[in-house]
C-alpha cells in the first residue's frame, strides 16, 4: 500500500474533451481519497509498450478494445505474457464482442461494453468502481502497517535534513542555542523519565512504555526551529496524527469483532479499524508532507 495511485490509460480518442473531461473526474475521485494521483496516457499498443518499458509501476491499467492500427489486446497480452505482471486492467469498448476478445490471461480483468451516445459518464462510474475495489484490497493492517512505515520513514529523513541543515547554516549562528538547549533540556527530562522507570523495576511500567526517542526528539526540535522562523507550528498536529498512529499501527493487534467489522486493540483502548481511518491516515501524511515540504523548501531558501 503506498499514498500515490499511477494509470495508465490507452484510448486513441485520450486527447479529446470527454476524455480529458473523464481523466480530471477520475483523478478527482482519487484526490478526494487522499491519494497522489499519476495518470499517463497512450494513444495505441507502441505508445503505450514505449511508456510501460520506462515505468511499469501501475496500479490500474485502462484500455479500449479499438486503438487506430493496434488494439487493447495487445495491451493486455504483453503486460500478461511478456512481462507477467497481474496488474488490475479495466477493458472497454462499443464492440459487443467484447468479451469474445483472444486474450492469453484474462485474470484481473475488468470488462465493459459502452452503450449509448453520451457512454462517458457511465464509464466514468465504472472505473472509479474497479478503483474502489484495488483500494479496497489495499485497506488490511498488514498493508497499512508498511505504507505508514514507508510514508513516516521518509517524513523522519527529511526532519533530520532540516534540523542538520538549520543548525549547520553559519548564518543560523546567533539562533542555535535557542534550538539546542531546549533540546538538550528535553532529552535529559525524557531519558530521566525512561531511567525512573527502569530503577522503578515494575516491568509491566516498562512494558507499557513505547520508547519514541528518535522521532519525538526530531519533531521537538522542528517545533522550535518554526517557532524561529515564525511559522505555524505544526509539530504537536504532527505527532497526534503521524507519530503516534504509526506507534499505534506498530503494535496493534487486529481483532474481529461480534459483528464480523475489524479493530486493534492499542495502548489506551481499541481502534476501528476501516476504510475511513485508511483515508484519515492518507489524509494527515499528505497535509504534513506538504508542511515538511514547504519548511524545507524555506530553510534552504535563506
Amino acid at each position: 500500500m503506498k499514498l500515490s495511485y499511477n494509470i495508465i490509460w490507452v484510448e486513441d480518442k485520450i486527447g479529446s474533451r470527454p476524455f480529458q473531461s473523464l481523466i480530471n473526474s477520475v483523478s478527482g475521485y482519487l484526490e478526494e481519497n487522499f491519494f497522489k494521483v499519476r495518470v499517463e496516457t497512450a494513444e495505441d499498443y507502441n505508445e503505450f509498450r514505449e511508456k510501460f518499458e520506462k515505468n511499469s509501476d501501475y496500479d490500474l491499467i485502462i484500455t479500449d478494445l479499438n486503438l487506430n492500427e493496434s488494439h487493447g489486446t495487445q495491451v493486455i497480452d504483453f503486460i500478461r505474457d511478456e512481462r507477467h505482471i497481474l496488474t488490475e486492467v479495466f477493458f472497454y469498448s462499443a464492440n459487443s464482442l467484447l468479451r469474445d476478445a483472444n486474450l492469453i490471461n484474462n485474470n484481473r480483468i475488468s470488462f465493459y461494453q459502452l452503450e449509448g451516445a453520451s457512454y462517458h459518464r457511465a464509464l466514468g462510474r465504472k472505473i472509479e468502481e474497479v478503483i474502489a475495489l484495488t483500494i479496497a484490497k489495499f485497506q488490511h493492517i498488514v498493508a497499512m502497517r508498511g505504507m505508514i512505515m514507508h510514508e513516516t520513514s521518509t517524513l523522519d529523513l527529511k526532519m533530520e535534513s532540516i534540523v542538520r541543515g538549520f543548525i549547520n547554516d553559519i548564518r543560523n549562528d546567533s539562533k542555535i542555542s535557542s534550538i539546542i538547549d531546549p533540546m538538550i533540556e528535553n532529552i535529559r527530562l525524557f531519558t530521566k523519565e525512561k531511567n525512573d522507570k527502569a530503577l522503578n523495576g515494575k516491568i509491566k511500567i516498562i512494558l507499557r512504555d513505547n520508547v519514541l526517542f528518535n522521532a519525538s526528539q526530531k519533531i521537538f526540535a522542528l517545533g522550535q526551529i518554526l517557532h524561529l522562523l515564525e511559522e505555524e507550528d505544526f509539530s504537536e498536529e504532527y505527532n497526534e496524527e503521524v507519530n503516534l498512529i504509526r506507534n499505534q499501527f506498530a503494535h496493534a493487534e487486529l481483532l474481529i469483532a461480534d459483528d464480523g467489522s475489524n479493530f486493534f486493540r492499542v495502548k489506551g483502548g481499541e481502534l476501528k479499524f476501516d476504510p475511513e481511518l485508511c483515508k484519515t491516515i492518507r489524509k494527515n501524511i499528505i497535509k504534513h508532507d506538504r508542511n515538511i515540504t514547504r519548511l524545507e523548501e524555506k530553510v534552504n531558501s535563506q
